[in-house]
């Protein structure tokens, strides 16, 4: 009994220091005062000043957009690489994989400086394109190794029999091959989304003057104070990802019961 109260305990414990803060950000996000040791009242100006602010709507957009193309692109080549590198023969192939974790365990620091002094040495100008350059590069290594395991679990028998009944090579990939890997791809996809959406380092040693993503935004503004409209915009999209998640866990539960037994 007293084993099991600490344990729920603890775990109350673990959310309320993970939660926390969110949920004072989402309160100060309604609050009209702008100090946040008073309580000015219940307002939603922030909301509406936020989509008045052409400077972090600006960087809210530079932010989706880069996160978006660097994903997609990453995806693309990350699975290409993938599937050539299945083709490869055991050894190669695991000389490639231990290249394409290195990224991973460097520290962004240093990837970061990397890609600066490369874009330096090549007299490419620092702005939007070097942004999305450095994020396709850094993402890569994450869709290599989420859609990898998905293409060892691949039967190669299927594909050649594919072929034999008269399928084109992209035929078969297309109807055999890609349908087994997509969990893997989806997965890659979104977890460069993630990892492109959420980075600061990189992206402050390859941004140009006069392009700012959120998190440089907010990196500037931390000096002079972050604005209130700051915190409506991490409510909205705390509240996006939060709807985005229940839709995700509960759909395969609704289709689950619509099925005849």
């Amino acid at each position: 009994m007293i084993r099991n109260v600490t344990k729920k305990i603890y775990i109350a414990l673990i959310f309320i220091f993970l939660y926390a803060p969110i949920v004072t950000l989402i309160v100060l996000s309604f609050n009209a005062s702008k100090t946040r040791a008073k309580w000015g009242g219940f307002t939603f100006k922030w909301y509406q000043s936020l989509f008045e602010n052409e400077a972090i709507l600006q960087a809210l957009w530079n932010t989706l957009s880069i996160a978006l193309l660097s994903a997609l692109i990453a995806t693309l080549i990350g699975t290409i690489a993938c599937i050539s590198m299945q083709a490869m023969k055991k050894r190669n192939r695991a000389l490639l994989m231990s290249i394409t974790n290195i990224p991973m365990l460097n520290a962004e620091i240093v990837t970061g400086i990397s890609l600066m002094l490369l874009f330096i040495s090549l007299g490419i100008k620092f702005g939007f394109m070097t942004i999305l350059l450095a994020h396709i590069t850094f993402n890569i290594p994450y869709v290599i190794l989420s859609v990898m395991p998905r293409m060892k679990q691949l039967n190669p028998s299927t594909y050649e029999a594919a072929l034999d009944l008269g399928a084109s090579h992209l035929q078969a990939f297309f109807k055999v091959v890609f349908p087994d890997i997509l969990p893997g791809i989806l997965s890659g996809f979104l977890m460069a989304f993630t990892m492109s959406l959420d980075d600061f380092i990189i992206t402050h040693f390859t941004k140009g003057p006069g392009i700012d993503t959120l998190s440089t935004k907010i990196y500037t503004e931390v000096k002079k104070g972050i604005k209130p409209e700051m915190y409506a915009l991490s409510t909205i999209i705390f509240v996006a990802v939060l709807i985005l998640l229940i839709l995700v866990n509960c759909t395969p539960k609704a289709d689950k019961k619509k099925q005849p037994k």
